[in-house]
């Protein structure tokens, strides 16, 4: 409905100036709540006309169809579409209000002519042709949507305060919101490759709610010599309430690697003593190498930019799928010769990425078994 009326509706004429005094246009900022979705929170914008009546609308460039045929794997590949969507606030404040999540509203010092701009920007935007766009979640999301069309409606330069010595790495910011999620972590980790880990400057640290939250707080508008804040006003427009935290699997990635471990070590000193090995041990890691291995391999034709070169992908490869049936049977094969060397590179990767937590004990169970098979066939 919202929409509807913002796009349709002759709301203000540009030139009537005195009208748009009473109207604030403000950048929201969500925290996360427990949805998967919700881990890196949320931006939107609010359009208030403060006159009796007027329009209360949140602007929402983060609407998406989960429902929609694949939407999974779209994601996966980055050629999952967003849209622009708009709604009264007060369905908004409900939303955030229900999942006990703060909502804090910085209120734009704009003028009358560039809340005009922004006024008829978001109803270009709204338009059917235009409000659907291609979703990035580093270089295109709801977050760096909203900022973009503040500044193409600012008449001036907005000038940042950049913070010193804070060029944290795409990874480390991802961590910093996941830390309670341990396997939201894994997850990020397993798919994001070297690129993740390079240092960022304040714009790529903006797709995060934030951090785009910090830096207006701390911009100005430069115009003809002036400057003024970009913020003028800064209001809690939902207060923090209480979250429901779901529980989850009881084991962590961590805790998960070194019970894997233990057993990869144990197995290994059985079958040292009985100079044989497991052929369904030997199964079972093949399998789980394989299944992670297919994951990454799908990536190299993902569109996400920072998961296309992934260190990772040198122990987590398609290559067991190959050898399964022959290691089964207990034929020789030189799927060991190949994969201690691939482990072992992979060891030396992680100088250069961060990979995910507890896949290193994957590794070293892989080794013992490639040296028992080679010790065999040595003997």
């Amino acid at each position: 409905m919202g929409a509807f009326l913002l796009t349709s509706c002759p709301l203000i004429a540009q030139q009537d100036s005195l009208r748009m005094d009473s109207v604030e246009i403000s950048l929201l900022t969500c925290q996360p709540h427990d949805e998967i979705y919700s881990l890196y929170g949320h931006t939107a914008l609010r359009y208030h006309d403060l006159r009796k009546g007027g329009l209360d609308i949140a602007f929402n460039y983060g609407v998406f169809d989960y429902k929609k045929p694949f939407f999974a794997l779209r994601f996966v590949f980055g050629l999952t579409d967003y849209e622009l969507g708009a709604y009264p606030y007060r369905l908004f404040q409900e939303e955030y209000r229900r999942f006990g999540s703060m909502v804090t509203e910085q209120v734009l010092n704009l003028t009358d002519q560039e809340k005009v701009i922004l006024q008829q920007a978001l109803a270009i935007n709204m338009q059917n042709e235009n409000r659907i766009y291609r979703y990035n979640y580093f270089y295109s999301n709801c977050t760096t949507k909203a900022r973009d069309i503040i500044e193409q409606c600012i008449q001036g330069t907005v000038s940042y305060a950049d913070r010193e010595g804070y060029t944290p790495t795409h990874r480390e910011m991802i961590h910093e919101m996941t830390k309670n999620n341990p396997w939201a972590a894994f997850g990020n980790d397993l798919l994001l490759g070297i690129l993740a880990d390079r240092p960022t400057d304040r714009r790529l640290q903006e797709f995060l709610p934030y951090n785009l939250m910090y830096d207006f707080d701390h911009a100005k508008i430069y115009k003809d010599g002036n400057f003024r804040p970009l913020v003028k006003e800064r209001r809690m427009s939902v207060p923090a309430g209480v979250q429901v935290v779901k529980s989850g699997f009881p084991l962590s990635p961590l805790a998960c690697a070194v019970i894997l471990l233990l057993i990869g070590i144990a197995l290994f000193f059985i079958q040292l003593r009985q100079k044989r090995t497991y052929r369904w041990w030997d199964a079972l890691l093949m399998t789980i190498i394989g299944v992670m291995g297919i994951i990454l391999f799908l990536m190299l034709f993902s569109q996400h930019p920072t998961v296309s070169v992934n260190l990772q992908i040198l122990l987590l490869n398609p290559l067991p799928w190959f050898f399964l049936w022959k290691v089964i049977r207990g034929r020789a094969t030189r799927y060991w010769s190949i994969t201690a060397i691939l482990a072992v590179l992979f060891l030396i990767g992680s100088l250069f990425q961060h990979y995910a937590e507890g896949i290193w004990s994957l590794a070293l169970c892989l080794l013992l078994q490639c040296y028992l098979h080679l010790k065999h066939r040595w003997a």
